[in-house]
């Protein structure tokens, strides 16, 4: 695997990144929509988020999906989308909070806090070692029944799509912060004997290829 960026060099790409972001939704969103789909979220009582970026997941949770008593915290790295996540979530204050961490992947929240886990095309800038730290987490954080929901770039389906995930990968090898630390992985092949698919699925964009996954644990 190629070498992927520090927490520090995130930090910096993202501060600097910033509302810049939500110009990825052109093949971000038809994935992020599948997952909105397939996961629930219109039962949920409490998200935790690791990565809300500028909050744009979130609102849309909030607005459209979650209940009215529903509770959501958000996490990430960069204080530019924490800031831009605050601002956009203000109608929510009551019941949406986002905080900065420092990169640490232990959240400061209580065993079983959620029932949905969220993460959304963060798993693609980790290392093997920190994913599988992610999917500790999201094992302490979760109830009983609560459900881990993933979003990530993944390998091309068709021809073309082939094509330009073996580009992408190529890139991040050289250079990762020219695609913002990102490269395709599978999603599924992290989750050991721990979890069980719910659904999963992959939605490419523009060649751009995104695996969808929703799993409980066993």
């Amino acid at each position: 695997m190629s070498r992927v960026l520090s927490h520090q060099e995130a930090r910096t790409f993202y501060d600097e990144f910033g509302s810049k972001q939500d110009h990825q939704g052109f093949y971000e969103d038809p994935a992020l929509d599948a997952l909105v789909a397939n996961a629930g979220f219109e039962t949920s009582n409490a998200v935790v988020e690791l990565g809300c970026g500028t909050g744009r997941l979130a609102e849309q949770l909030l607005r459209d999906e979650l209940a009215s008593h529903a509770t959501y915290t958000g996490f990430d790295v960069s204080e530019t989308m924490v800031e831009l996540a605050k601002e956009r979530l203000q109608p929510w204050a009551d019941r949406a909070q986002v905080y900065l961490t420092q990169g640490a992947l232990r959240l400061p929240l209580e065993p079983g806090c959620c029932d949905r886990f969220l993460s959304a095309y963060v798993l693609d800038l980790l290392d093997e070692q920190d994913i599988g730290q992610v999917l500790d987490e999201a094992q302490r954080l979760l109830v009983d029944d609560g459900r881990l929901c993933l979003v990530s770039l993944t390998f091309g389906q068709s021809t073309i799509s082939r094509v330009t995930s073996r580009i992408w990968s190529a890139v991040h090898a050289m250079r990762p912060q020219l695609v913002g630390g990102c490269r395709p992985l599978r999603l599924e092949s992290f989750l050991g004997n721990h979890w069980s698919v719910r659904h999963q699925e992959v939605r490419c964009a523009f060649s751009i290829c995104s695996e969808v996954l929703v799993a409980s644990l066993i």
